[in-house]
């Protein structure tokens, strides 16, 4: 019997979907006890003060922002890794893999922003918040995907990996420029002093982990010291990871990192963020909070703005003959797939995070929009995608 759970355990960790789904459970777990007796602990836990102190230098926060500033680094860090690699011998290596989901990630975040700006613009507030339903969580939407098992062609699963990296950069670049607070100079000097020795691991083929962790957390003290937000510190220095080892041109540092990671990041950091930020308490909810612009415009950001922003954007340059549809995939699939991207969950909740801070604004709360809207995607990308794939037996083959 025992030996029987532990293959059950192993063969679920072993699932694509795995780390979805445990994203899923954790994000219901935080909604339960957050409209339970349970919620002021469940408060009491997030509001925790955590102090790390060094002298002079001090970084005291609450245990919520150590999880999006300290364990989300760590996500982004992932992210990069992924991002280099797949530039350098991956999908995105191949022009011809490139241009259509580039271009489905620009109308994928231009649309959302601006049905989202049009429920806002009026309110200097809320209009903070434009970037939210901007974002797709792979992790969810790959997730939903593995659902339909073999069924799915691999050019849809190319497409939407290669979409979200682009989604991926576009966050990065609007974290950067448009989510940061008053600049520390004296730190954004330290982070920059970080750079050269960096370069100077890569130039001489470092493959060792140690001096690039050493100087990586270095640099992340002093990126979430200077303003500008501190998971960039893990994206700048993923960048610097070499590629491959001149000793050994069969390993690869970047791809040795991705598979140590990868487990941590799915199956601990990303269910903690979503436990941490999704706890949303419904008690006392009014119309006028359910219909405020934040979270409609969010939702429909995600459910309506992807949809269309995707495949409309797809759909105007394959026309044009930019690009083409990628063998195997039909039309039909291509919409589905762009309603998967809908799925906003862990990306949005991490935006809305830098959007709207510690702003304890009771006549809106971002979350309801990003869970309806994610939500209302997931299943209709699931559907669309699973009603399209059974008439399609090349995907069955």
């Amino acid at each position: 019997m025992h030996q029987n759970q532990n293959s059950y355990i192993n063969t679920f960790f072993k699932m694509e979907s795995a780390g979805g789904i445990l994203l899923f459970f954790a994000a219901v777990l935080a909604m339960l006890l957050a409209n339970s007796a349970l919620e002021p602990i469940y408060q009491l836990v997030l509001s925790t003060p955590v102090e790390v102190r060094v002298g002079a230098l001090d970084i005291d926060k609450p245990l919520l922002l150590w999880i999006n500033d300290g364990l989300m680094a760590v996500f982004f860090f992932l992210v990069g890794l992924e991002l280099k690699r797949e530039l350098a011998e991956g999908e995105l290596s191949d022009r011809r893999n490139v241009i259509l989901p580039g271009i489905g990630a620009v109308g994928g975040m231009a649309v959302p922003a601006l049905i989202y700006a049009f429920f806002n613009y009026d309110d200097p507030a809320a209009i903070n918040g434009w970037a939210i339903p901007a974002a797709t969580d792979i992790a969810f939407a790959l997730g939903v995907l593995t659902l339909l098992g073999s069924r799915v062609p691999t050019s849809i699963k190319i497409f939407l990996t290669s979409l979200a990296i682009f989604d991926d950069i576009g966050a990065i670049i609007i974290i950067a420029i448009f989510y940061t607070s008053q600049i520390s100079f004296t730190a954004l000097v330290v982070v920059a002093c970080c750079i050269p020795p960096l370069f100077l691991l890569n130039r001489f083929n470092v493959i060792s982990k140690s001096p690039y962790m050493l100087i990586g957390i270095i640099m992340w003290i002093a990126t979430l010291k200077s303003g500008v937000h501190a998971t960039l510190a893990g994206v700048v220095l993923a960048m610097f990871i070499p590629m491959r080892s001149k000793a050994d041109p069969e390993y690869s540092p970047v791809r040795g990192l991705e598979h140590d990671l990868h487990s941590v990041v799915a199956f601990f950091i990303l269910p903690v963020f979503a436990f941490a930020n999704a706890g949303l308490n419904l008690k006392g909810i009014t119309t006028e909070q359910l219909f405020h612009g934040v979270p409609v415009g969010i939702a429909l950001g995600l459910f309506v703005g992807k949809q269309l922003g995707i495949f409309g954007f797809c759909w105007l340059f394959i026309k044009m003959g930019v690009a083409s549809l990628p063998k195997g995939m039909t039309w039909v699939g291509l919409y589905g797939t762009a309603a998967l991207c809908g799925i906003g969950f862990t990306m949005s909740l991490f935006i809305g995070s830098l959007a709207f801070g510690d702003v304890a604004d009771k006549m809106f709360d971002e979350r309801l929009g990003i869970i309806f809207g994610s939500i209302c995607s997931g299943i209709v990308g699931y559907l669309i995608l699973n009603a399209s794939l059974k008439k399609n037996p090349d995907a069955e083959a």
